[in-house]
């Protein structure tokens, strides 16, 4: 999925239940030193942020409560980019605004670098980074006083900060508006100056809810490289998006939400056997066959895109009959180009959603 060296690799579990080491005996004369070492292997390989059956519930004048997060547990290893997936409602949003300290649970705990959220806000803020959904850039400074009213405010000015702004907005295609004012920029260049700033303090832990959006592919993929670099020095990012792309490139680990409850956690390769016999078609044709959508749609597909002459579709079946499938469409007209993949993760992603939904593709 992501880097091939730096940092630690923590392997991904689907359940939330901790892992226990196991720890042998040692001579009693030893246990002091013993006990010195496995503080510092705790310490060091102890959680970024640790959620334990986190809700949060909205009343409504009459009508029925809102359980927008529903038990959820977790935890982010230091040094990971850990993603949060869901449909729209599922929950992602009411969960970041909680480790932010935006939000407070109804019940259960979160702690971020050992900071309870609840209990401790002001030291939580001290360590992380937010970009949410709404912009956040102050409207009437400029872009470079942006970037450097938010480094001040985590103790960082001077000339390295002036320095480091250049460089940022030099990066994030900012330096030609660098005198402007927020307000007269669009949306997007907004959104730059938001997640420009993150890069401006090196605070231990950050979160990205759709930081995409109005980014053109090359800076993304800038933007992209740039949170590898960062979690390689040991920065934990915690990220929402809806392009599922980005978090399969990205993530360590993945957490799918749905109606407020964990449907599925793990790397992708964990993800994948919990959604096996999903399989992904592409086939191009000199000339689309008549009634071939038609006929692809009756099997009830995870996902089918028609462009042109080229079908791409997902199924969940059995690989004897995904294999009849290719031969039965390729005598439907002449074949220029046949793929047939694993699943994706917008197609694990999809097929684990609607199951939890209890629903089909529709």
């Amino acid at each position: 999925m992501r880097r091939a060296s730096g940092g630690v690799r923590h392997t991904s579990r689907l359940s939330n239940a901790p892992r226990t080491p196991h720890v042998a005996a040692v001579p009693r004369e030893s246990t002091l030193a013993f006990s010195g070492f496995t503080s510092l292997i705790r310490l060091t390989m102890s959680a970024a942020i640790e959620v334990h059956e986190l809700v949060k519930t909205f009343k409504r004048r009459a009508q029925p409560e809102v359980r927008a997060v529903d038990g959820l547990s977790f935890e982010v290893q230091r040094g990971a980019i850990f993603g949060l997936l869901g449909p729209n409602g599922a929950g992602k949003t009411t969960t970041i605004r909680i480790l932010t300290t935006l939000a407070q649970p109804t019940s259960g705990r979160a702690s971020i670098m050992g900071h309870d959220v609840a209990r401790h806000p002001l030291e939580v803020r001290k360590r992380i980074g937010v970009v949410i959904q709404e912009s956040a850039a102050e409207l009437f400074l400029s872009v470079r006083d942006n970037l450097l009213t938010f480094a001040r405010f985590y103790g960082v000015s001077g000339p390295a900060a002036r320095q480091r702004a250049e460089g940022i907005m030099e990066e994030f295609g900012l330096a030609p508006e660098a005198s402007r004012k927020a307000q007269d920029l669009s949306g997007g260049f907004r959104r730059r100056v938001q997640v420009a700033k993150m890069f401006m303090v090196d605070t231990p832990v950050m979160f990205l809810d759709e930081f995409s959006t109005g980014m053109d592919p090359i800076l993304k993929r800038a933007v992209m490289e740039r949170l590898r670099q960062e979690a390689r020095k040991g920065r934990t990012i915690v990220l929402t998006t809806q392009i599922i792309s980005e978090a399969e490139e990205l993530c360590d680990e993945i957490l799918i939400v749905n109606a407020g409850k964990q449907i599925a956690r793990g790397d992708l390769n964990a993800l994948k056997l919990l959604s096996a016999g999903v399989y992904e078609l592409s086939l191009t044709f000199d000339k689309l066959p008549a009634g071939i959508e038609a006929e692809l749609a009756a099997r009830h597909p995870i996902r089918l895109h028609i462009s042109g002459n080229t079908v791409e579709v997902a199924l969940k079946e059995e690989e004897e009959n995904v294999l009849r499938l290719v031969h039965e469409l390729g005598q439907r007209g002449h074949v220029l180009r046949v793929e047939v993949s694993g699943a994706s993760l917008e197609d694990i992603f999809v097929e684990l959603t609607q199951r939890a939904r209890g629903g089909s593709a529709e």
